[in-house]
């Protein structure tokens, strides 16, 4: 009986537990009725007190979703009072209890940066926007713009200050962040545009920096930073053309890099004529420079007649028509010795032929004379450099010639005579190929255009033709004549034409001024000058004449020297040299002793008037013939010169 009675005591003690498993359904099954219809009237409660925030013509401020009995609320109220007044409907609810937040309120941004990301699932936009699109219509408005079924998560923030068109500029740039791969952003940040990231295409890459030259009305670029698409085949050719352009195609990592490898280009290029068919890439193999492999491939080129040169995969290949017998060799001494570091040889197919047409180029601009092309020997390049070295003063004489059977007849002599009609332009190129010539430049002066024409016309042997093209600067002027006279005063400012003491024959030192006030003339048609003499310094010595077959600077100490070498004349009678030598020696004149009585030291002589003025004149002259009308340049009247430090005075007249 013991038994039994522990048993059930221990049964009773037990009892209890058995029924918590029911009880635990019962609760979850009744929490699992109750919790969802307690969250939806909790839900419609608090949505019709968002509602109510709402101003006619615009959405609510307040947003509420329902997380069990909790409240989360959202957005931005336009002043605290309202925020409050919002909350403590909520409170007022029944069955909340609590209200998680929290909810801020409209301030003025400065600046109005808004921004959208690229994600992986979707467009994630950040920042601030306008206070008076609510974010339902504005993702309305910028829904167009995304990619079809690209969801747009909008954690911007309501603010007062928004730009003009802030809806239209948004879907703008919302568009444009279609062409970037994920992870690439755009900000408008007030009116300005930026835009970062890395490219999901080369098409794209290049259609959106064409989108970005058309801007909303009224808003600008800011920070533009598109790193360029990889491609799985990066190639770099160099290709050059039978009329010698030179084409560049397959990739390039960036616009700098193109800016590099398009000037190497022009130097490579005899005619400068460039085919830039490049496109913006990544993808070059690791250990390879970019700049290093692009100035291998154009130095290989120039030695190529025709055909081009290939980088790709690493390795670098040539096929074409070298572009002399010397050139087949130092390409070999390039690729075994000059080989940049990532890169491997290639296949290289190339032929001769002989030189057609036979092409020489010289080529004059402001700081250098290049020749280029073909000479057939030694000598006919010295001849050339002959003809350019004493007509150059600062000019670099570069000569990048190559020497090559083909020449036609009379070369070095239609070299000669079209050397010298280059170095009389101020820019310009001569191309020559076989027996014909074209000329191009321009001249300072027309005159000197029409003689670079008529003489090099005259030059020609027979066979040979010459299309010749010289132009002169356009002396028409949009300057307004303050602006000249400004103009002038800068050229002058720190700068004294002092002629030597007794003389007035220019020095070379005056040239690049008179050079350029004269050039400042012709763009100012309107400008009106005065030159001035200057005077000696007391006591300076007079410079030494100059022989007479070198240079005369004045003809009256000619005319003097030819008084001195003549036969003495009997003087008249009743000259005073007569009555002289009648007196009798020993004998003084009264009036005579009064002169030397009154006789004084000798002054130091001033310098004669007519040297002041024709120091005025040599200046006028030099103007004149440099190109200035008769009507824009005159000496001052005499009588009015400079002291001797301040030089030669230049000056505008009205």
């Amino acid at each position: 009986m013991s038994a039994a009675y522990a048993l059930r005591d221990r049964s009773r003690r037990l009892g209890w537990a058995a029924g918590l498993p029911g009880l635990a359904l019962i609760l979850g099954l009744s929490a699992a009725w109750f919790t969802p219809r307690l969250e939806s009237q909790l839900g419609e409660k608090a949505d019709a007190v968002a509602r109510a925030t709402a101003t006619p013509g615009a959405e609510p401020w307040l947003r509420v979703s329902v997380e069990g009995r909790d409240l989360v609320v959202t957005g931005e109220a336009p002043d605290a009072a309202t925020r409050d007044a919002a909350y403590q409907r909520l409170a007022a609810l029944d069955g909340v209890r609590r209200i998680v937040g929290p909810v801020g309120v409209v301030e003025p941004a400065s600046p109005f940066l808004w921004i959208a990301t690229k994600g992986k699932d979707g467009v994630d936009v950040t920042g601030v926007r306008p206070t008076e699109i609510g974010p339902s219509a504005l993702a309305e408005q910028l829904s167009p713009a995304l990619d079809p079924g690209t969801a747009l998560h909008d954690r911007a923030r309501a603010a007062l200050g928004a730009p003009p068109d802030f809806a239209a500029a948004a879907a703008y740039a919302l568009a444009r962040l279609r062409a970037l791969a994920p992870g690439g952003r755009v900000m408008l940040e007030d009116m300005r545009l930026s835009v970062v990231g890395e490219a999901a295409s080369i098409a794209d890459d290049e259609a959106l920096r064409t989108a970005l030259a058309d801007l909303p009305t009224g808003y600008g670029l800011g920070r533009v930073e598109i790193r360029p698409a990889v491609v799985p085949d990066f190639r770099f050719v160099a290709s050059r053309e039978p009329g010698g352009t030179l084409t560049l195609s397959g990739h390039v990592v960036s616009d700098a890099a193109r800016a590099e490898i398009r000037a190497q280009a022009a130097q490579a290029s005899e005619t400068g004529r460039i085919e830039d068919r490049m496109r913006r890439a990544r993808g070059l193999p690791p250990g390879v420079d970019a700049a290093a492999m692009a100035r291998f491939a154009l130095n290989l080129a120039a030695l190529l007649q025709e055909g081009s040169v290939t980088v790709a995969d690493a390795r670098i290949a040539l096929e074409g028509v070298a572009l002399d017998a010397q050139a087949i060799p130092e390409i070999e001494g390039l690729l075994r010795e000059g080989m940049p570091a990532g890169l491997s040889r290639g296949g290289a197919t190339l032929s001769t032929r002989p030189l057609s047409p036979y092409q020489i180029l010289l080529r004059r601009d402001a700081e250098t004379v290049t020749l280029s092309g073909h000479l057939p020997d030694a000598e006919a390049r010295e001849a050339l450099l002959g003809t350019f070295r004493p007509r150059l003063f600062r000019e670099r004489l570069i000569d990048r010639t190559r020497l090559g059977e083909g020449a036609p007849p009379e070369l070095a002599r239609v070299l000669r005579a079209t050397a010298t009609a280059l170095t009389l332009l101020g820019r310009g190129e001569a191309r020559f190929a076989d027996r014909a010539i074209t000329l191009t430049g321009e001249s300072l002066y027309a005159q000197g255009g029409r003689r670079v024409s008529e003489d090099l016309s005259a030059a020609m042997p027979p066979g040979w033709t010459a299309e010749i093209s010289v132009t002169t600067p356009d002396a028409a002027s949009a300057w307004t004549p303050e602006r000249c006279v400004a103009a002038l005063g800068t050229k002058l400012m720190g700068q004294a034409l002092i002629f030597p003491p007794g003389s007035a024959i220019l020095t070379p030192a005056f040239y690049p001024l008179l050079d350029g006030i004269a050039a400042l003339g012709k763009t100012c048609p309107t400008l009106r000058l005065v030159v001035t003499g200057h005077l000696d310094p007391s006591g300076a010595t007079a410079a030494p004449k100059p022989v007479v077959e070198t240079a005369v600077d004045s003809t009256a100490s000619l005319d003097a020297s030819k008084d001195a070498g003549r036969a003495p004349s009997k003087a008249p009678a009743g000259s005073s040299g007569s009555r002289a030598s009648d007196k009798a020696p020993g004998k003084s004149n009264p009036k005579d002793k009064a002169v030397r009585t009154e006789a004084k030291p000798a002054a130091q002589p001033e310098p004669a008037p007519d040297l002041v003025q024709g120091r005025a004149l040599a200046i006028v002259e030099y103007l004149l013939q440099a190109g200035l009308r008769f009507e824009q340049v005159a000496a001052a009247p005499a009588g009015s010169p400079r002291p001797a430090g301040q030089g030669v005075g230049i000056e505008s007249r009205s």
